[in-house]
């Protein structure tokens, strides 16, 4: 708060040029801190910062500037990138997607088939479907197949799934 009251901060207690090399290097660098520098090093730290300014404006000068339709056909360019990239991520999710359904179905047909019988086979494809029907989560038998599978499930002695070939 007072800084900024009084300019720049300043130390408060003058001390002689015999009491400065009497210090430490650390009190040393602290009390010089504040201090005045002197006319040679004010007027190198002056001509220091007019070198930056002056580098600074001939960058400027020597960068071209850009018209009004360059920068909309960058914006134009870079929408178009970002469109394509968002195209990109999407069907990459997409294959990945089917990819899943797919090994997931061969891995149901699977299990599927190597149940020891065929009741088995039937209850675990009535409850574990190989494909996954989003239009319809619901019940995939229609009435006909619905008593059918209902008759072969309430045969306890397997009548109607036991065929002899002769």
């Amino acid at each position: 708060m007072g800084e900024a009251t009084h300019g720049k901060p300043k130390t408060w207690k003058k001390k002689s040029p015999h009491e400065i090399k009497k210090m430490g290097p650390q009190e040393r660098s602290r009390y010089m801190a504040y201090e005045e520098p002197s006319k040679d090093i004010q007027d190198q730290l002056d001509n220091a910062h007019k070198r930056v300014k002056n580098a600074i404006q001939t960058e400027r000068s020597l960068k071209p500037r850009l018209n009004i339709e360059d920068e909309l056909e960058r914006h134009k360019h870079s929408n178009l990138i970002g469109q394509l990239k968002a195209a990109e991520a999407r069907n990459r999710i997409r294959v990945m997607r089917l990819q899943y359904q797919a090994m997931r179905a061969h891995e149901v047909k699977h299990l599927i088939a190597c149940q020891p019988t065929s009741l088995k086979a039937l209850r675990l494809e009535a409850l574990v479907p190989p494909y996954i029907d989003n239009n319809n989560p619901g019940d995939q038998l229609d009435k006909l197949d619905r008593a059918r599978v209902e008759s072969i499930l309430e045969d306890d002695k397997g009548i109607t799934t036991n065929r002899k070939l002769d």
